[in-house]
């Protein structure tokens, strides 16, 4: 994947953000495009660029289809298709089953890559600074909500 990679970001590889991936899931296929304007608005700020996106879809017995941008109806789509030409193939086929391991059968699922460039020049520095990235991670915001509500919860049990 690295190698799709550095053929598809821009020409001044000093100016890359972190790259991210995420898959979202949506019981019952009630995937419909509601989420297109959200993405499209980071990608317009220039937060976000995304780099590859897929639509997963299992039926019930848990046999997996894959979409991309040029395959699904506009319906579901939204503003999305306006990026069906600046996508990149970063995701071998390996990549994709084991993402699409995540979603039960019966669902569909957005598979999402982008880069952070709101994070660029950050990075920029650190590798200049002969710095570099050795730990990362991710708080998935249904347990920071869960902390929350769980601290909540002794605050009132103390007053």
């Amino acid at each position: 994947m690295t190698e799709q990679l550095t053929k598809q970001v821009p020409e001044d590889l000093d100016e890359l953000g972190p790259v991210d991936w995420i898959v979202v899931e949506f019981p019952g296929s009630r995937f419909n495009g509601e989420i297109a304007p959200t993405l499209v608005d980071l990608v317009d700020r220039d937060v976000i660029r995304i780099l590859d996106l897929l639509l997963l879809k299992k039926d019930d017995d848990g046999n997996l289809d894959v979409f991309e941008i040029a395959d699904v109806e506009d319906s579901e789509l939204g503003e999305l298709r306006s990026y069906e030409t600046a996508l990149a193939t970063l995701l071998s086929e390996e990549d994709v089953v084991a993402a699409a391991e995540a979603v039960e059968p019966g669902s569909s699922a957005a598979l999402l890559v982008w880069e952070n460039r709101w994070a660029a020049p950050f990075g920029s520095a650190v590798r200049h600074a002969g710095g570099q990235l050795v730990a990362s991670g991710r708080i998935p915001v249904q347990a920071m909500l869960a902390a929350i509500e769980h601290d909540g919860e002794h605050e009132s049990e103390g007053d």
